[in-house]
């Protein structure tokens, strides 16, 4: 009696992928709640923040991701995915909850800072899926990565806006529950990515040589600039864009999340369809130019709009945002995993994030700080003027970007000599 074939192991790239929408719809819903709390815009709020504060509200999560992301990464690549992702996501849902309990600055600082801690779960998920794929499929599953958070974007900042109008604090509530469901859904369905041999083989050479060495430096260095180039100029757009509705065009939380479900939208179809089937060719690199370009383009417009301009002419500047964004962003993720060896992802996913979290801790500063200079009328001028000029910086990086062979590549080819 012949024995049953062994049956194929079941892909985790859907699971990874509702791991991420659900941990995106809880980011979502903050984008367009936090920055009400700035003074005089948050209607009956007992918390009054400068924007200054508001700055630091917005970028101190982001700032210790570029210490703690690297760690957690590394981590990933000596325990595994699975119980880095859960515990991740548990620190995530005890933030929030800070932040729904927050009665002063300090308290939302605090929940900051919680969740800025062990948020290594956008990371750890990438790494869970170069671990699932091969090195010419990782860029066209990291589009994956992008419809999750675009899908999180078209529920998060809607529902967000929603659930504000009950009080400022239930949203935070609502989104520490979200992460809590979903630290379960990992911990009870989520397989293991990590293989025993190349969790030893990291335990022996997840180094900063093995991402750096190689020859490889020239090629991490100029991705790592590219990612804190390309995402401190998002982020100026992201921190202000409720403010700069609501003195604009007297949005509040609901109308900016509805604005924000838009760009989400079309992203997740972007991401989603058209850019997975453009990366079954090899245009990578172009396609994250391309992509850079339009951002930047789209970003100066968004800075140049008329006063009195209406909602036709927003969402033309958000349509070319979420576009550039759609092209560019799965397109460097799965240039920089290609550069290094699968025991050695997680190490390079958290650099990226901390490359990512130092753009988002300076974008929101620096949007902050511009805004100060314009006038009510032209609200945001100036700041997204300054996010279309990073974003042409980041175009010129991307120029200048090669991708060598995976390190096991290198060395069979070195054999074959």
């Amino acid at each position: 009696m012949e024995n049953p074939p062994d049956k194929k192991p079941r892909s985790p790239l859907g699971l990874i992928f509702l791991t991420l929408f659900i941990d995106m719809i809880g980011f979502g819903i903050v984008i367009p709640v936090l920055p009400l709390y700035a003074k005089g815009s948050a209607s009956g709020s007992i918390i009054h923040a400068t924007e200054s504060q508001l700055g630091w509200i917005v970028g101190i999560y982001s700032l210790l991701q570029i210490f703690c992301s690297p760690l957690i990464g590394k981590l990933s690549d000596r325990i595994g995915r699975k119980p880095v992702l859960a515990v991740s996501i548990c620190g995530t849902a005890i933030g929030f909850v800070v932040l729904g309990a927050a009665t002063t600055v300090t308290m939302l600082m605090i929940g900051r800072v919680i969740d800025g801690i062990s948020g290594g779960n956008i990371s750890t998920a990438m790494a869970c899926i170069a671990d699932s794929t091969t090195k010419e499929q990782r860029s066209r599953n990291m589009g994956l990565v992008g419809a999750a958070f675009g899908l999180g974007f078209v529920i998060g900042p809607a529902l967000g806006g929603i659930l504000s109008k009950v009080n400022l604090s239930f949203p935070f509530y609502f989104a520490a529950g979200l992460a809590l469901m979903n630290a379960a859904l990992v911990m009870l369905r989520l397989p293991e990515t990590l293989t025993p041999e190349i969790r030893a083989t990291a335990k022996e050479k997840a180094s900063l040589g093995e991402v750096f060495g190689g020859g490889r430096a020239r090629t991490v260095i100029i991705t790592l600039l590219s990612q804190v180039a390309g995402i401190t100029g998002f982020s100026v757009m992201t921190a202000i864009f409720a403010l700069f509705c609501a003195e604009r065009y007297g949005y509040d939380a609901a109308h900016v999340g509805y604005v924000l479900a838009y760009v989400g939208i079309l992203g997740a179809l972007m991401q989603g369809g058209v850019v997975r089937r453009l990366l079954h060719r090899p245009i990578e690199k172009p396609l994250a130019i391309i992509g850079t370009a339009i951002l930047a383009v789209s970003m100066a417009g968004l800075g140049m709009l008329p006063v009195g301009s209406g909602l036709g002419l927003l969402l033309l500047a958000c349509t070319g945002i979420s576009i550039g964004n759609s092209l560019s962003t799965p397109t460097l993720n799965g240039l920089a995993s290609r550069a290094v060896d699968a025991h050695a992802q997680g190490r390079l996913m958290g650099l990226m994030q901390s490359a990512g979290g130092l753009g988002r801790f300076l974008g929101p500063m620096l949007g902050y700080a511009l805004v100060k200079y314009d006038g009510i009328r032209a609200y945001g001028h100036v700041a997204f003027l300054a996010s279309a000029g990073l974003l042409a910086l980041d175009c010129v990086l991307l120029c200048f970007l090669h991708v060598p062979p995976p390190p096991h590549e290198e060395e069979a080819e070195e054999s074959a000599q």
